[in-house]
């Protein structure tokens, strides 16, 4: 069964509590970052290729081993993991050896509670990234980053930056990083593009959000198919359109109008893996798309109606 990820970096990890039905009262206390754990498996086997293969571009400290590369061994240590003091201890050993060590910092930024806190080191980790890859790889690697071994680390902190920025109300900010991500990589081994278009949609950026499906048209996700339905309903209401596009998402995935109506409930995490079509799907999409769902007007009693 195909499955994607869900975690910080090679995808995301992130809380997946019920979302509430009414909207957001603004509040007082201070906003908390997102919920991640440690990476897993995609991430060893990377290691195990910068193993295989070298570090990629050479930062050698007078005449010595690759520095990146010692660096970035202790941190392929620090994702697998389980101590949450060890892996901080890996992660400056990093950085002691490595100022440029972009998952270093991507690191740390999980293992605080302030989202303030979580955001600076995750934007530290991105200008580290870029100084590690250097101005050229933005001109010549354009399109085939996630493809090169040394871009990783770059875009993973891009995009724990991002999920901070959204968490944090940074909204526009959030969304020009997912669209840069996706130009440095359209193949989208991240699967950066459910994010963009759940965060189109919550703000209302319908339009965009289809010009997105549109461009992935060839994706068969359940996100696409109730995305599509979605913004069918917000266009058209209980149209004949809408309800062929939710007969379609429900056969794509089934699960998905339980947790939406609230007839299952929603776990506090989302799953590390889904599996096309069944219920880890469902959660995942919950997770990621049912503001937009429990924001649009009667669309939660259109989909029980179905």
């Amino acid at each position: 069964m195909a499955t994607r990820k869900k975690t910080v970096g090679n995808a995301r990890t992130k809380a997946a509590a019920k979302p509430s039905k009414a909207k957001a009262k603004p509040s007082k206390a201070k906003p908390k970052k997102p919920t991640t754990k440690a990476l897993p498996g995609p991430v060893e086997f990377e290691g195990t290729l910068a193993s295989l293969f070298g570090g990629g571009r050479s930062n050698r400290r007078n005449g010595g081993e690759d520095v990146s590369y010692q660096a970035q061994q202790l941190i392929f240590q620090a994702f697998e993991s389980r101590s949450p003091r060890r892996r901080v201890e890996l992660a400056n050993q990093a950085l002691a050896i490595w100022p440029d060590c972009a998952d270093a910092y991507v690191v740390l930024a999980e293992m605080t509670h302030e989202l303030g806190e979580a955001t600076e080191l995750n934007r530290k980790a991105v200008e580290a990234g870029e100084r590690a890859l250097g101005k050229r790889a933005f001109t010549e690697d354009v399109g085939g980053f996630w493809g090169i071994l040394e871009t990783r680390p770059y875009m993973r902190a891009r995009l724990a930056l991002a999920q901070c920025q959204w968490a944090s109300g940074e909204r526009d900010e959030a969304i020009e990083n997912y669209r840069g991500m996706l130009l440095l990589n359209p193949g989208d081994n991240q699967g950066i593009r459910y994010l963009l278009a759940a965060c189109l949609l919550e703000v209302g950026r319908d339009d965009q959000a289809a010009e997105l499906i549109e461009h992935y048209k060839d994706d068969a996700s359940a996100a696409w198919a109730y995305a599509s339905a979605l913004i069918a309903f917000r266009r058209q209401g209980d149209s004949e359109d809408a309800r062929q596009l939710l007969a379609e998402a429900k056969s794509t995935n089934p699960h998905v109008p339980a947790y939406l109506t609230g007839k299952k409930k929603m776990p506090k995490q989302l799953p590390d893996m889904i599996g096309f079509g069944d219920e880890s799907e469902a959660i995942s999409l919950v997770g990621d798309y049912g503001n937009s769902w429990l924001q649009t007007p009667k669309a939660i009693d259109w989909l029980r109606s179905q």
